[in-house]
């Protein structure tokens, strides 16, 4: 069952209007996802673009009663390297981003304070580096990213138990190596 604030799918995201309310609707959410792993502004909007360019030429094949949209923006989205700039800077691909312009002072110091303000996430994040991916993604999608198990799941293309089991394993292997880590910090029984 898809959790409240993702209840519904967006309605013709093949369209430009459709896929613009789309966009608004789940900009934020990716910029979280994005500065949570990111420490520049400009490879922040980067990776931005590239994830929403990959989400428009993937839009025909999402369906929305499968799997929540946050869902499938975010499973785009770790497909999509941080390390680089991706296809966004192809010839051609800004000028499919209908307004997609340079960054101005606004925007950047906007960014830089995202940034900012998301740098204790990418600190747990580098302090959890010591796990296998698999229990690092599920960690990282439940407690950085804030998604329900279900919704980490669909991302992951796992079942519920399986997202269960590795956030229990990712728990038990913090505590061993950070002495203890408490419940609070690690909740996932949402």
């Amino acid at each position: 069952m898809l959790s409240p604030r993702h209840e519904t799918g967006p309605p013709g995201l093949t369209t430009p209007e459709g896929f613009g309310a789309f966009y608004e609707e789940h900009i934020d959410a990716v910029l979280g996802f994005v500065t949570r792993r990111v420490a520049d502004p400009h490879l922040a909007a980067d990776l931005t673009a590239d994830i929403f360019l990959a989400a428009m030429g993937a839009a025909a094949g999402y369906r929305p009663g499968r799997r929540a949209p946050i869902s499938w923006l975010f499973a785009i989205a770790r497909t999509i390297p941080s390390g680089s700039r991706g296809p966004a800077r192809d010839g051609g691909a800004p000028a499919r981003l209908s307004g997609r312009g340079l960054l101005d002072g606004e925007d950047l110091a906007s960014l830089e304070e995202r940034i900012d303000s998301q740098r204790a996430f990418r600190q747990l994040a580098e302090s959890h580096a010591v796990l296998p991916e698999p229990l690092r993604a599920a960690l990282d999608l439940v407690v950085v990213d804030e998604l329900t198990p279900a919704e980490a799941a669909q991302v992951l293309g796992v079942t519920r138990a399986t997202i269960r089991v590795r956030l229990h394993r990712a728990r038990r292997a913090l505590g061993a190596v950070q002495g203890s880590v408490t419940e609070g910090q690690l909740e996932v029984s949402r």
